[in-house]
């Protein structure tokens, strides 16, 4: 809190432009640029996409995407699929053209509703939203920032429903909050409170706009609008009750003053990506949680200089780290003391204070959205670091659950969960779903992947039976909770590939190859200094592009990598690579930056979201990008998905 006082330009820092990887490991655009080097350019994807790829035009980018090829292919024409028709008949509509306006443009024929906003009721006796900051119960309103969400059918019975079209759940992710200076600004009447210490009305309307709606929504008409009573509603926040499972419950690293037995946390918070299982549960991806904590200024010392400094600094907290927010400054109650991460009880184990706080968020967030009354579960397992989408592969009878996860900062890591159980199709239709998220989820390996200059990789395993995890000197891992909590540190010891900030992944359910967004990376230099990148076959381009008068350079419209495992399951170490599509402007050099000949229907900068149509096949890619909006508003395009090998 004394370190916020002091330190009050230290919020205005973009928290979504985390920069914390230290390691000497390789990075993605070095081993990409050898690659392309070598002319091995993406024959049966990238070459045929570029006739296939359509937008549709969004306001409103967050900027929170504001930073900011191939496997070895032969020379004769791929073999694979035949060629599809083209687009405009897949989808009966043409590209929409850029703009710039305040509004969402869609095809002729199209129409665009504002469905679930900021301040909706969500609950019986809510009054409806005045905005104008006088609105309180917001545990019970649509939270702030809506991002990545799940449709959950619901049919006439009230059971889930794989067929229903008009009726069903929304579960909506709500990352965070517009600020001015430390407040939400459009949350309160007088445009909230910059100085310190924060008023405790003001936080914690903020604190319960962050997490995740469960919404019920129907089509009546034309049109469709959400449920305000409905019995399915709920919300969870920053404050809400979530269980830890995996193999971090109940370690040492996650005991705090409110849960000393390390079972439990409070809240879910800057939740990004989605995910939905097999089993029909949601999954809500925290991404940029870290910069919501303060530590004081001479913490270190006070840890004594352990190695819980080193997981901290890893994870973006050095000591004097100022928060988001100054959450912490609104008064002594425990729900505001949490947000001070440093060590100030005497205890040894941290039960009398909060230095172990931050390692309760990070995770995959299990939710059954079909069921309010489930316990919420953190799946400590599938790693702790900023979580965007989990993508699973088609669940077969008798092979393991894969998922693919991405996280979401410069020079992070691409993940895989492989389970220890093999799917049982008769758990598609279990009553108790989050148990069966127990089953699948808790138990498995992690790994982190490592992309090699011939278009080859390897997944790295990350578990104290790797020998370079277990005798890892930077940091001295103590069982498998420690290295899940500390999963970054557990890849940097493998050797995993440092990416372009790795988005949202989607496995093509016609063939399972893996897409992987990285959305960009300003710090790409030919002659890197300092904590900047060197391009590498994975991560290639380096180049300056002119958004106005300014420049930018390093990657600042980032791409999209295709991975195919070797293993047919998807559950061995191996697997082949290339770059389907490179972010761009039309008109940019195309030997160079537009290397997927990008036109003016196509171009795209920083992609972020993207999922697969389980009915067309096609892949919608969704960008959230600081680089071409003087040009265009962030857009949705669809892609036809790459053939061939």
């Amino acid at each position: 809190m004394d370190n916020m006082k002091t330190n009050m330009n230290a919020p205005v820092v973009d928290f979504n432009d985390e920069d914390s990887n230290t390691s000497p490991n390789p990075t993605f655009d070095a081993v990409l640029q050898t690659r392309l080097s070598r002319r091995r350019i993406l024959k049966g994807g990238m070459a045929t996409v570029g006739s296939a790829l359509f937008g549709v035009g969004l306001a409103g980018c967050n900027g929170d995407g504001d930073d900011d090829s191939d496997v070895d292919s032969p020379d004769t024409p791929p073999t694979g699929a035949p060629p599809t028709e083209p687009s405009e008949k897949l989808l009966n509509f043409g590209a929409v053209p850029k703009s710039l306006a305040d509004a969402v443009s869609v095809p002729s024929g199209y129409t665009a509703q504002v469905l679930y906003g900021l301040g909706d009721p969500l609950a019986e006796g809510v009054l409806a939203y005045k905005n104008d900051g006088t609105d309180n119960d917001f545990d019970k309103r649509a939270g702030d920032h809506h991002d990545g969400m799940e449709w959950f059918g619901l049919g006439a019975d009230n059971r889930p429903s794989a067929s229903s079209t008009d009726r069903g759940l929304l579960a909506v992710n709500h990352e965070a909050t517009t600020n001015e200076g430390l407040s939400s600004f459009f949350l309160h009447a007088n445009g909230g409170t910059n100085t310190l210490p924060r008023p405790a009305a003001e936080v914690d309307k903020e604190i319960a706009i962050h997490g995740v709606s469960v919404v019920e929504v129907k089509k009546a008409g034309n049109a469709w609008g959400t449920v305000p009573d409905s019995l399915f509603n709920f919300r969870l926040t920053a404050l809400s009750e979530i269980e830890i499972a995996g193999p971090a419950r109940g370690n040492p690293l996650l005991v705090t003053k409110y849960s000393p037995d390390a079972t439990r946390t409070r809240g879910t918070l800057n939740n990004c990506g989605t995910g939905k299982t097999p089993w029909g549960t949601f999954l809500t991806g925290e991404e940029n949680w870290y910069g919501y904590f303060t530590r004081d200024a001479a913490d270190d010392a006070a840890r004594g200089n352990d190695k819980s400094v080193t997981s901290l600094r890893r994870y973006g907290r050095n000591q004097g780290a100022a928060s988001r927010h100054g959450w912490e400054s609104a008064g002594a109650d425990d729900r505001y003391a949490r947000w001070i991460i440093s060590q100030s009880g005497a205890s040894a184990d941290g039960s009398d204070d909060y230095r172990n706080e931050m390692n309760g968020q990070g995770y995959v967030v299990e939710v059954d959205a079909y069921d309010r009354s489930r316990k919420v579960k953190k799946r400590s397992a599938l790693g702790r670091f900023a979580h965007e989408s989990a993508a699973f592969r088609t669940a077969v009878a008798g092979q393991p659950i894969i998922v693919y996860m991405g996280d979401d900062a410069r020079g992070e890591y691409l993940y895989k969960w492989v389970s220890s159980a093999n799917w049982d199709p008769a758990d598609a239709d279990a009553i108790s779903r989050i148990s069966v998220g127990d089953k699948y989820l808790d138990n498995g390996t992690l790994f982190a992947a490592q992309f090699s200059e011939d278009g080859t990789g390897s997944w790295l395993e990350l578990s104290m039976q790797n020998s370079a995890v277990s005798g890892y000197a930077t940091y001295p891992f103590s069982d498998q909770a420690d290295v899940a909590v500390n999963a970054r540190l557990a890849a940097d010891a493998a050797g995993a590939t440092k990416m372009d900030r790795p988005e949202w992944c989607g496995v093509n359910p016609a063939n399972g190859e893996l897409y992987c967004t990285l959305t960009n990376n300003s710090s790409r230099r030919v002659d890197p200094t300092g904590s900047q990148y060197e391009p590498d076959s994975a991560n290639p381009r380096v180049y300056t592009d002119m958004k106005g008068g300014a420049s930018q350079s390093g990657n600042p419209n980032g791409h999209i990598i295709r991975i195919k495992e070797l293993a047919a399951a998807g559950n061995g170490d191996r697997f082949e690579w290339d770059v389907y599509l490179f972010g761009a402007q039309a008109d940019a050099d195309v030997t160079t930056v537009n290397l997927s000949s990008l036109t003016d229907d196509q171009d795209f900068s920083s992609p972020d979201g993207l999922v697969f149509s389980a009915v067309t096949g096609l892949c919608w890619l969704q960008t959230d990008d600081g680089a071409y909006t003087d040009v265009t508003n962030c857009m949705m395009l669809a892609a036809r998905p790459g053939a061939g090998w």
